[in-house]
């Protein structure tokens, strides 16, 4: 496979994973629905800020002990399910109906680049599939670091343009969105999403 193929490959690869609905999505469309454009874009920041962590970790050999270590592997797994769980919950019990009412609930809009990174950095899965996925797009002989950066970049860029396309997608129905009955029911959906996502996880195998 030559450098071309390997990234025109690996690039719609990337694409079709990207675009594919899962827990990252749900957070940006509940993020930007809720809270706000500036809280969708931190929480976009930090999921896609995980990504080049898990990619860092592959790239220098952790992600590989995540893949053969059990220990490892159920820790984080069950870490992240926790997370997951809290969030899901949060916003299950105690759904939003107005735009300004996090600031006055222990600052539960606040920080949501760091609850994207949690949410991927707490999830073992994704360093196993960089373990499992990047490696079949690097040509043979290629320097192992800089292709998996490279890659890894690649899969970011995707990331952010999706969820910025995500993001603006909210703004033509803004007005809808923000109904106090359509807040509260977007934080029950996607707290129920994240409990669903929790338990998969939780219970998943390698």
């Amino acid at each position: 496979m030559t450098l071309a193929d390997s990234l025109l490959a690996f690039t719609l690869a990337a694409t079709l994973l990207t675009i594919t609905p899962g827990l990252d999505t749900a957070l940006v469309l509940r993020t930007a629905t809720v809270e706000g454009k500036r809280q969708a874009i931190q929480a976009a920041l930090g999921i896609n800020a995980g990504c080049l962590l898990w990619g860092a970790a592959v790239a220098f050999g952790l992600g590989a002990l995540i893949m053969v270590s059990e220990l490892a592997y159920t820790a984080l797994k069950y870490c992240g399910a926790a997370y997951l769980c809290w969030l899901g919950l949060n916003m299950l019990l105690a759904p939003r109906s107005a735009m300004g009412a996090a600031k006055t609930a222990g600052q539960r809009g606040a920080n949501w680049f760091f609850k994207g990174l949690l949410g991927n950095v707490l999830n073992p899965k994704i360093g196993i599939f960089y373990v499992s996925f990047l490696p079949q797009f690097i040509p043979q002989g290629s320097p192992l670091v800089p292709w998996t950066f490279g890659l890894v970049a690649i899969h970011v860029v995707l990331g952010l343009a999706w969820s910025l396309l995500l993001i603006g997608a909210t703004r033509p129905l803004s007005t809808f969105l923000q109904r106090a009955r359509v807040m509260r029911w977007m934080d029950r959906t996607t707290g129920t999403l994240f409990l669903l996502f929790a338990a998969r996880l939780a219970f998943s195998k390698r």
